[in-house]
Order: C-alpha cells, then sequence, then structure tokens
C-alpha cells in the first residue's frame, strides 16, 4: 500500500448531474484508501468547496452551469498549488482536451472510463503525476499541428537545461513514459525520473502535462518539422 493509500486520498466530485455525483461517490468511497469529501453542482460551488475542503484530487465536469469547469480549475489551481484536477467529460473532443490542459489539469478522462481505471487516475495524480494517456498526447499534438505558427520567443529556462534534458524533454513532449524514454536513451529509469524532475525543475513546470503544452507552444517540438535548435 502506497503513502498515500495509508493517509487517504480526499476527492471532491463537480458535476451538475446528481446521478452522476452519486455514481461517482459510489465507485470511490468502494476503494480503500480514498474518500469523498464533498460534492459541487456547478463551477461556483466547486471553487467554494475547493478552498473550505481543501481536496487532494478535484473530480471536474469540464460542461456545468454558471460556470464551467475550465474556468472553476483555474480559479481552483490559481489559490492552491497542493490540489490536482481530473477532467472529465461525456465528450472526446480535442478542443476540451487542450483547453483542460491548458486550464492546469493534471489529468482528462471520460465519463464512462471503467471504476478501476477512474480510481488508478486519482491516484497518480494525487501522487503529482499527470494522467496523460498516449491517445491524450496524440490529440493534442495533432491540435498543435493545426494551430497557428508558433511564436519566436524560447521559453524562459530552456537555456538552463543541459543538453541530456533538453532531449529527455522532448521526448516527455512526445508522450514517452519514462520506461520508454529509459530504453530509447540506453539508461535507467531512475535516471530519466531525475532528468524528467530537474526539466519541470528549471522550466517551472507543476507535472508532465504542462511540459507538453509548453514544448508545442514554444515551438521546442513541433509537429511535422524539425524542432527549434
Amino acid at each position: 500500500m502506497t503513502a498515500e493509500e495509508t493517509e487517504g486520498i480526499s476527492v471532491l466530485i463537480a458535476d451538475d448531474q446528481a446521478l452522476v455525483r452519486a455514481g461517482f461517490r459510489s465507485i470511490l468511497e468502494s476503494q480503500p484508501g480514498i474518500s469523498v469529501v464533498g460534492e459541487a453542482r456547478d463551477g461556483h460551488d466547486a471553487v467554494d468547496l475547493a478552498r473550505r475542503r481543501r481536496p487532494d484530487v478535484v473530480l471536474m465536469d469540464i460542461q456545468m452551469p454558471n460556470l464551467d469547469g475550465l474556468e472553476a480549475t483555474r480559479r481552483i489551481l490559481a489559490e492552491s498549488g497542493d490540489t490536482a484536477v481530473l477532467m472529465l467529460t461525456t465528450f472526446d473532443l480535442n478542443e476540451y482536451v487542450y483547453e483542460a490542459l491548458r486550464a492546469g489539469a493534471s489529468g482528462f478522462l471520460l465519463k464512462d472510463v471503467p471504476p478501476e481505471q477512474l480510481a488508478a487516475g486519482i491516484r497518480v495524480v494525487a501522487q503529482g503525476e499527470a494522467l496523460l494517456a498516449p491517445s491524450i498526447t496524440k490529440r493534442l499534438i495533432q491540435e498543435f499541428a493545426n494551430a497557428a505558427p508558433v511564436p519566436a520567443a524560447p521559453p524562459k529556462g530552456l537555456d538552463e537545461l543541459t543538453a541530456r534534458e533538453h532531449e529527455v524533454f522532448k521526448l516527455v513532449a512526445r508522450g514517452l513514459s519514462n520506461a520508454e524514454i529509459a530504453a530509447e536513451l540506453i539508461v535507467s529509469e531512475t535516471t530519466v525520473k531525475t532528468h524528467v524532475a530537474r526539466v519541470l525543475m528549471k522550466l517551472g513546470l507543476r507535472d508532465r502535462v504542462q511540459a507538453v503544452v509548453l514544448a508545442y507552444e514554444s515551438g521546442v517540438s513541433v509537429p511535422g518539422r524539425a524542432a527549434r535548435p
């Protein structure tokens, strides 16, 4: 059992449908080490409850009345860097993936995800990691491929990266896991974890999701074109 499971992971559920909230609560409360500390029916409720309950993870529906999940996510993360947001939606659409990650979400899942994957996703983001499946990464990359030309200015802190860290940064942007990066660079996973941690620290990023977004927005990695030196 991990430290997170021993101490318990607190979850806030934000969805405008009562039946959906009840379903998620039932699933999560049957999982060891996970407790539901509140339910929000719209974005305003989510922001207020997150401020008062300080959950480890917020399960956030994207489409809600009064204040949508994207804006609620921005406000919650602006107030607390200790809370992770896992976005949920019934729609598998590019713009939702892109905007959710831009808003600072640590992961993105469809509402019909199997219960065990939902629980696993919560544990992943509660540990400070990003839940960025390869299929989501591919969609995100395609979104950037169809976007306007990238700005000329490189991201702040890029010049502080070593050659190997820059290489790792580009592999992270491709959506590779630590194990895949280790295999490609012929190094250990522990070494990769160290490089990834240094990349995030030097670039001022919270997790791998932000690294992917930054890499493509800044032109460090560009689909269909050579990456900027």
